[in-house]
C-alpha cells in the first residue's frame, strides 16, 4: 500500500526576496522565509532599517543580505530583477494607510496609498515574473493582502481600493502565469500590531471594536503570519494559486 508523504515546507536552496522588509510583517516573512532555508533579500527604502534588519538575520544563522530600493521607483525596480537571477519567492509586503473619511480624501492621500499599495505591487510582480519566465523559473509570488480586500470599514475607501484591487490583481495575474509554473496567492491578515498599525490600536476606543470584530480575542502578531508565508512559499501548497489565505481571526466569518 502507498502511504503518501507530505510535501515539503523547507526552502533549502530557494532564493526569496521580501518588500518593505525593514520591520513588521516584512521581518516576520523574511524570518519565516530563512527558516526554512531560503536565502532572502530584503528590500526596504530606508538603508539603516534594512542594513540593521538582514544583520539581525545573519545573527540567527540565516543566509539574508539587503537591498536599498524605494519600490514606487519603477524603473530602480525593472533593473533590480533585470540584474539578477530569477528569485523563486516573492512576498509583496510594502504598503501604507491613511484612514479617514471619503470626504476628507485628497488626491495626495490617493496617490500615496494606491501608488505604493496596488502600483508598486503590480510591477514588483510584474518585473520579477518577466524573469522567472525568462529562465523556466517556477515559483510563488506572495502578495501581502488584507481582511479589508474582502469586507469593508468606515473610513477606509483608499485601503479598502487598494486591496481589492491586490485580490484581483492576484487573481488574474494566477491565470497569466500558470502555465509557467508561477502561482500568485494573497495573505489576508487582521489587524497586526506593528509599527505601522500601533498608533491606532493604542486609542481605547478603536482597540475596542477591532477585538470585539476578532472572534479569537485578541490582536494578531506578525508570529500569526509567518506560518502562511512558509505553507504559500513551499511545496505544500503546489495547487493553490488565485486564492487568498484569511488570517483574520473570524473577522470576515461573521
Amino acid at each position: 500500500m502507498h502511504v503518501p508523504v507530505t510535501p515539503s515546507f523547507r526552502l533549502d536552496g530557494r532564493r526569496a526576496v521580501i518588500t518593505g522588509a525593514g520591520r513588521g510583517i516584512g521581518l516576520a516573512a523574511a524570518a519565516a522565509l530563512a527558516g526554512a532555508g531560503a536565502h532572502v533579500t530584503l528590500i526596504a527604502r530606508s538603508q539603516q532599517e534594512i542594513t540593521e534588519a538582514a544583520d539581525a538575520l545573519r545573527h540567527t544563522g540565516a543566509h539574508a543580505d539587503a537591498h536599498c530600493l524605494d519600490v514606487t521607483d519603477l524603473a530602480a525596480v525593472a533593473s533590480f530583477f533585470e540584474s539578477r537571477p530569477a528569485f523563486d519567492v516573492l512576498v509583496n509586503n510594502a504598503g501604507t494607510n491613511r484612514p479617514k473619511s471619503v470626504l476628507e480624501v485628497t488626491v495626495a492621500d490617493y496617490d500615496a496609498v494606491l501608488n505604493l499599495n496596488l502600483r508598486s505591487a503590480f510591477f514588483v510582480a510584474q518585473a520579477m515574473a518577466r524573469r522567472m519566465v525568462a529562465e523556466g523559473a517556477h515559483g510563488s509570488l506572495i502578495h501581502i493582502g488584507s481582511q479589508m480586500g474582502h469586507v469593508a470599514a468606515a473610513g477606509r475607501t483608499l485601503y479598502c481600493a487598494s486591496k481589492w484591487g491586490l485580490e484581483g490583481f492576484s487573481k488574474a495575474l494566477a491565470l497569466d502565469l500558470a502555465s509557467h509554473g508561477i502561482r500568485s496567492n494573497t495573505i489576508a491578515p487582521t489587524f497586526i500590531e506593528t509599527p505601522l498599525t500601533q498608533p491606532f490600536l493604542a486609542e481605547p476606543a478603536f482597540r475596542a471594536w477591532v477585538l470585539e470584530k476578532i472572534k479569537l480575542g485578541r490582536i494578531g502578531q506578525v508570529e500569526d503570519l509567518m506560518g502562511g508565508v512558509v505553507f504559500l512559499a513551499s511545496d505544500a501548497s503546489a495547487l493553490m494559486t488565485g486564492t487568498s489565505l484569511l488570517i483574520d481571526g473570524g473577522w470576515t466569518a461573521d
